[in-house]
């Protein structure tokens, strides 16, 4: 097969790490990748966003399956583009994409499907979201009802937080995605990823992980698109597992059919547990990142069979083969970030790591240029490691971290400690 992987970031990565492994795949191409790519796909400079350029591009290389990476393509309806050209695609439909795209319509669909989620309320003017705040006092949670790039949810712990949140997001700090907020109830307990393929039908999960999202040791600091994960997560049990099947998932699924979007595609349920309970805190609907690699560590060639046989609606025959292992990965960033920071820094070592099944450092923001890797983002590297224990997985991560010679980058000490 021929395939295309879209974006460009460390999910996309670990993606093309575990597809190239699959005897099924012929040629590989991302759009438009990174340096860490090279050695294993061909790089394509194409608008990801335009679903008539990347439909061309499919028909010049043969392409039979197009994955898409990043939530930005889904919510523009590339998915739509390429099914409509009768092009194999893994991802949803842009109305299915609501799920991310849109806090309110996922609360909408929560409510009418009867999944537990956080109470919440809509808003679409400052004021009465900060009469709000004020009668409900902290703490609460501040979300921008768009696409924010994981940055437009703040978890207030005090009413002052809160109303800052509510003053950045319809001040512009998150442009459109900003113009209306969902405010919810706080949630206690241990938060939690969970990973479902669906075509639409049939739902299989893939894996679970939990992820550090504040940009300091101790979970202190801002929040960020992610400093680290690992995979499983101990909090997400089998018995939790298969109540979330019953009570959020299937519902999820059953409702959108029902709305006439049935979802085909990944989706990661954040979840919140307490008491041997779980309630939903958000959709996303493709892997996250940093969590994508671990679960791409841990399943590695087999990705692809799963990913083709829910483009195709084959989910009801398939099931996932889990090796008892563990991975943890460790997200090199720029310094500043997730606030601003340089671009362009460069990074050595890379070539001397020994890289394998076992230990890979993924691309994030990364190029080559004049033969030398650079920082072109925040999220730069993850160092990312396999084990029979997570132990084992948190020496191989930190080993390849520290392996790096990247003076203009920083990474947490402390990823997996919940686990550890």
């Amino acid at each position: 097969m021929n395939i295309l992987i879209l974006g460009s970031g460390g999910r996309e990565h670990a993606l093309a790490w575990a597809i190239r492994q699959n005897p099924k795949c012929d040629r590989l191409f991302v759009a438009p990748g990174n340096a860490g790519m090279e050695p294993l796909a061909r790089l394509a400079a194409l608008d990801i966003l335009s679903g008539p350029e990347v439909i061309g591009f499919c028909e010049e290389n043969a392409i039979d399956l197009v994955v898409i990476g990043p939530e930005a393509p889904l919510a523009a309806g590339v998915a739509d583009d390429l099914r409509a050209a009768g092009i194999l695609v893994f991802g949803p439909s842009k109305a299915a994409a609501q799920l991310e795209a849109s806090k309110a319509f996922t609360k909408e669909v929560c409510d009418a499907c009867g999944a537990p989620t956080a109470a919440w309320a809509r808003f679409d003017a400052l004021a009465p979201a900060q009469d709000y705040v004020a009668r409900m006092g902290a703490p609460i949670v501040i979300k921008a009802d768009g696409l924010a790039a994981g940055k437009g949810v703040t978890v207030a712990m005090t009413e002052a937080e809160a109303q800052a949140a509510l003053e950045d997001a319809f001040g512009g700090a998150f442009g459109a995605a900003g113009a209306e907020v969902v405010i919810e109830e706080f949630m206690a307990g241990e938060e939690a990823s969970f990973f479902i393929l669906c075509d639409g039908t049939d739902c299989l999960p893939i894996g679970t992980a939990q992820d550090h999202k504040r940009v300091g040791d101790g979970d202190t600091g801002p929040n960020t698109g992610g400093m680290g994960a690992y995979s499983p997560a101990p909090v997400l049990t089998q018995a939790i597992q298969d109540a979330v099947m019953a009570e959020i998932v299937r519902p999820t699924v059953a409702e959108m059919a029902r709305r006439g979007m049935p979802f085909q595609g990944v989706l990661y349920a954040g979840l919140m547990i307490e008491d041997g309970r779980a309630r939903l805190v958000e959709y996303n609907v493709r892997f996250g990142d940093p969590e994508c690699q671990v679960l791409m560590m841990r399943l590695g060639a087999q990705a692809l069979d799963l990913i083709l046989a829910c483009a195709e609606g084959r989910l009801g025959e398939t099931a996932v083969n889990w090796a008892e292992d563990h991975a943890l990965t460790v997200v090199l960033a720029a310094n500043g970030y997730p606030g601003s920071y340089e671009k362009g820094s460069h990074i050595g070592g890379l070539e001397a790591l020994d890289e394998d099944s076992s230990h890979m450092v993924f691309h994030a923001g990364t190029a080559r240029v004049d033969g030398a890797v650079l920082a072109t983002g925040g999220r730069v590297l993850a160092a990312t490691g396999r084990g029979a224990t997570l132990a084992e997985a948190h020496t191989r991560a930190y080993a390849l971290a520290d392996a790096i010679d990247w003076p203009g980058g920083f990474y947490r000490r402390d990823i997996g400690w919940r686990a550890l």
